[in-house]
């Protein structure tokens, strides 16, 4: 559940981060934000709290959508963007690969806030009826490591039927 404390925590985090992006780019005064389409940035987005608070001290904010964490930390790894929330997995990746990012923030994730979603009256009905079959995924993304061959279907925690 995404509550007014998060949200806040989220808001505090990239105020925070905003002098690493006016140093960066001082003529600028820009603040560009990755986000994905989970998670509190896309409510700080439409409600535009953080774009308000910015405006009044001069800083544009620029929103960017990424389809998941790996393209973000690309992004921000290349200088596209100077903040961005993503997945636990992903920083992992970016950073064996050489990538200097730097963690301002952490949210524990809520409760299951994983899911595998399937056809509806097909023959997936169980996490045993996965065994044997092809499961796509983003590389690097936090699924790579859920649903890694590495760790075996019948292993992974399930409490209701998945269809």
């Amino acid at each position: 559940m995404i509550t007014r404390r998060l949200v806040s925590l989220l808001l505090l985090t990239a105020l925070l981060a905003v002098p690493l992006a006016a140093h960066a780019a001082p003529s600028e005064k820009q603040f560009r934000i990755g986000y994905q389409k989970n998670g509190p940035l896309p409510i700080l987005k439409q409600q535009e709290t953080l774009t308000k608070r910015l405006a009044a001290q001069g800083v544009t904010v620029q929103w960017a959508e990424f389809q998941s964490g790996p393209p973000l930390l690309e992004a921000l790894n290349a200088g596209g963007i100077d903040f961005g929330a993503t997945g636990d997995t992903p920083p992992i990746f970016a950073q064996a690969a050489g990538a200097a990012v730097v963690y301002v923030g952490f949210l524990p994730a809520p409760g299951a806030s994983s899911a595998i979603l399937v056809q509806k009256g097909g023959s997936i009905a169980t996490l045993a009826d996965l065994r044997g079959k092809k499961i796509a995924f983003t590389k690097g993304s936090s699924v790579s490591v859920e649903g890694s061959p590495v760790v075996p279907a019948t292993t992974m925690p399930c409490d209701r039927p998945l269809a």
